[in-house]
């Protein structure tokens, strides 16, 4: 297939083309850089040999984009680009909204013009809110707590409301939850752009030098060790996760929202002993309190990706861990 994914240098996305790549797709990368750099690509061409297509251009610029569709036969996209900081959108929450929400509008009308209606969406697990129990399922109600989980939330709508206006679409919104891990030969990973929003990057940051200390927020939530659980899932699962979603589209009527989960639940203290014996380096840490939206429990109940898309997650929190370790220790100063 003849593929486009905007946001293709990031964490994900980069993963996710080095997958596409292997099984022979034809493969262009649109990305602005806001949050990666053009160093990933020639990582991406010593594993699998090949090289995509990179064209710098931001999905809210509209004839930059008809340029694309119009240069390249694109058969379907696969859609990462977006602000992802939870913090940070509180405090610029109109840069989230435009870029997300109007970036995605203008990317599907410049699909539909050049009639390409075939979409994997990058979405997220914040879209489950603070109310719902876990393991989540696709079927429990939606809210969202913070600017970047209503673009997610608000660009689902679109979809839902796009796919009922047109039977012709086809779009899978691929509800992902906690991305850890990199690349098992080192060479790509997730290369965080001043301080880590995440726990496994700033983790990995003091245990290679960089970071002095982890901050942990809140130790009393009701868990098996106080600190809140997440269910991380391995970065390469989830890029197949796509390539499946990818693959499946053909099944899908209209949208359908999916989980990429493992099932499982893992705090944070849990990931630190186990980075700490991975590593052989101590994790020093200190508790702060909780953060505003915080959960104390989010996993993912993943029995429809498997049914519809016949994937699941693989690959155990060890070598999650491996991996991430591989990637910083190789790379202490990412892709600088």
């Amino acid at each position: 297939m003849n593929l486009l994914i905007t946001g293709g240098t990031g964490y994900i996305g980069s993963h996710t083309v080095v997958e596409l790549l292997k099984l022979g797709h034809d493969v262009a990368i649109v990305d602005n850089l806001a949050n990666s750099s053009t160093q990933v690509l020639p990582r991406i061409e010593q594993i699998t040999g090949l090289s995509p297509r990179f064209i710098e251009a931001d999905i809210c610029d509209r004839a930059a984009m008809d340029k694309v569709f119009s240069e390249n036969a694109i058969d379907a996209v696969i859609h990462f680009a977006g602000l992802k900081a939870v913090g940070e959108s509180n405090d610029i929450p109109l840069s989230y909204y435009h870029n997300n929400v109007s970036g995605t509008v203008t990317l599907l009308e410049v699909m539909a013009e050049h009639k390409v209606k075939n979409i994997v969406f990058s979405s997220s697990a914040t879209v489950y809110g603070e109310n719902n129990q876990s393991p989540l399922v696709e079927t429990m109600p939606t809210s969202a707590t913070n600017p970047y989980g209503q673009t997610k939330l608000m660009i689902e709508h679109i979809l839902f409301d796009l796919a009922k206006s047109d039977p012709e679409w086809s779009i899978a919104c691929l509800r992902y939850f906690n991305p850890i891990g990199a690349h098992e030969s080192g060479l790509i990973g997730e290369n965080p752009n001043g301080i880590p929003n995440n726990l496994l990057p700033y983790v990995a940051q003091v245990a290679v030098g960089r970071l002095a200390q982890l901050q942990i927020f809140g130790d009393d939530y009701d868990t098996i060790d106080g600190t809140g659980v997440r269910d991380y899932i391995h970065v390469v699962d989830l890029a197949l996760g796509h390539v499946k979603a990818l693959e499946s589209l053909d099944k899908i009527d209209g949208c359908q929202a999916i989980n990429l989960g493992t099932g499982n639940g893992t705090s944070v203290l849990q990931i630190v002993e186990q980075f700490k014996q991975t590593a052989e380096r101590d994790i020093p840490y200190q508790i702060a309190p909780r953060r505003a939206g915080d959960i104390a429990t989010v996993f993912a109940n993943a029995e429809l990706a498997n049914n519809l898309l016949g994937w699941q997650a693989e690959r155990g929190l060890v070598e999650m861990i491996t991996d991430t370790w591989r990637w910083q220790s190789q790379n202490p100063n990412g892709f600088e």
